[in-house]
């Protein structure tokens, strides 16, 4: 009787693979989390630490080191530290070595409402609590505070962020009684009345047009109110 001695060959090795797989994934299922680190993507000033994570962590499972991989719920753990008010999501994963990594993104305030209540409006227009750990250099919105009218200063703040010229000198936004807005800046005396949010990119363009020339003529100091209500004009009222 002759025997393939290669068909033996290949059925040794798919048992010593198969062998080696199954101790690999039990070994993998033995390994217990010797470490956590948490990462902040993309973040430059902190409004959560490290140790409001891990305190988080430890508020939920007493602890995460030396538990076995298999008892992990990685989608889990990601959840409970998106209930944290400052994140936006939450990425967790095991490493090879043990080591368990948060990798987290913050949400970014886009202005900050000074009212009854102080709070953050952050990039996607949803309240932000204020953070004991930093606070944002953004625009202050300030005067009637309501639903309909925080619709509208995120839009006019989207508009900002999206400029550079604005970004870097608009400081605040006053909500009128009639829904109308008014700008702060952050070198110049006058205000600056926007009315309405109709045609913002109009009426910024317009303004940085005047400014551009007044600067020029060096008469920014002579106006007290520059006002963008009119269509597709600028209207300034003088000291």
């Amino acid at each position: 009787m002759r025997f393939n001695w290669n068909i033996i060959k290949l059925f040794v090795l798919i048992i010593c693979i198969t062998g080696l797989y199954a101790f690999s994934n039990k070994r993998n299922a033995e390994r217990a989390v010797h470490g956590i680190t948490v990462r902040f993507v993309g973040a430059e000033n902190l409004y959560l630490t490290e140790v409001m994570v891990n305190k988080l962590l430890i508020q939920n499972y007493g602890g995460l080191r030396n538990v076995p991989k298999e008892k992990l719920v990685l989608n889990t753990i990601e959840k409970v530290i998106e209930t944290n008010e400052m994140v936006k999501s939450a990425q967790v994963y095991l490493t090879i070595n043990g080591e368990l990594t948060s990798k987290i993104v913050q949400r970014q305030p886009i202005g900050r409402i000074e009212g009854n209540s102080k709070f953050y409006l952050d990039e996607e227009g949803k309240r932000m609590p204020l953070s004991e750990n930093h606070s944002a250099r953004v625009p202050i919105i300030t005067g009637k505070i309501t639903g309909k009218s925080l619709e509208d200063v995120y839009v006019i703040l989207k508009h900002i962020n999206e400029d550079d010229f604005l970004r870097k000198n608009v400081i605040g936004i006053h909500i009128e009684d009639d829904e109308k807005y008014q700008l702060k800046f952050r070198l110049e005396n006058f205000v600056v009345n926007l009315g309405d949010v109709e045609d913002l990119d109009k009426k910024f363009n317009n303004f940085k047009a005047f400014y551009a020339k007044a600067t020029k003529d060096k008469t920014l100091e002579d106006y007290q109110i520059v006002s963008l209500e009119f269509n597709n004009q600028v209207v300034c009222t003088k000291i």
